[in-house]
């Protein structure tokens, strides 16, 4: 049995429609797992069958309703999956850009996208954008929590600036770890022990996440290709998240 991930835009919301489109599915024998609206006038259904030809055939109808325009009849990805379970989209810049943009109001969809990324076994660099106090920190411990993985600040501000010089021996167990840095802390607050230290983790196998990532590429050796992800978090939709006030050497930026 496949899953496929089945999205449709509803142009008029008649009496009756998901009925039918239910209706469907059971004629051609296929089933339905989840289903739930994404946004305004979506519906997503993730659905199960046998046989790729009758997705084939479901198409072919579906095309022929003048109530609903398809987006989507594909096999399912995380993002599918997350839209049907929180019934909103998780924002892009574009479909082949690694950057998804997020608001405050939606940190249970961040916490659970960030936790599937961070149950992922291997090296992976993820970055989070954001102004202060937005989320960041308690977003990647939530996360890492979702993902049954222990956190261990390499620097932070959380409760107090906070830079490690070194890491115990059960700090170096890799496959149930998440590393996190202050992009800012990292760069401009800390001593060289500190920096050998980042770069020991920066050649670990394991995740880590970078708050401040413009400012931990701007100090140091590393570029945007170092980044499987970038997470952007804001208060509001319009807010622009700026490091002007960062400067080399020294930050009035407030990053508590």
């Amino acid at each position: 049995m496949e899953e496929w991930y089945l999205e449709y835009h509803i142009h008029k919301n008649r009496p009756g429609l998901l009925g039918d489109i239910a209706s469907l599915l059971g004629m051609l024998s296929i089933n339905i797992v989840t289903v739930n609206g994404v946004d305004d006038h979506n519906r997503g259904f993730l659905i199960r069958t046998d046989d790729r030809q009758k997705v084939a055939v479901l198409r072919s109808m579906l095309r022929t309703l003048d109530n609903i325009q398809i987006t989507a009849l594909r096999q399912p990805t995380l993002l599918d999956r997350l839209a049907l379970r929180h019934g909103r989209f998780i924002q892009r810049e574009s479909d082949n850009d690694k950057t998804y943009k997020f608001t405050r109001d939606k940190l249970g969809i961040l916490v659970d996208f960030l936790g599937e990324l961070l149950q992922k076994e291997g090296n992976q660099v993820i970055g989070i954008r954001g102004m202060p106090r937005v989320g960041k920190t308690e977003s990647i411990v939530a996360a890492s929590v979702y993902a049954n993985k222990r956190w261990i600040f390499i620097s932070s501000t959380l409760l107090r600036q906070t830079t490690r010089h070194s890491l115990a021996d059960d700090e170096l167990v890799t496959d149930n770890m998440v590393y996190i840095l202050d992009g800012i802390v990292s760069t401009l607050r800390s001593s060289e022990q500190h920096h050998r230290l980042v770069r020991e983790i920066m050649r670990m196998d394991a995740p880590k996440v970078i708050e401040h990532p413009d400012i931990f590429m701007r100090e140091t050796e590393y570029g945007w290709d170092v980044f499987d992800k970038i997470i952007e978090l804001r208060n509001a939709e319009d807010e622009v998240i700026t490091y002007d006030t960062v400067q080399t050497g020294f930050s009035s930026f407030d990053i508590s």
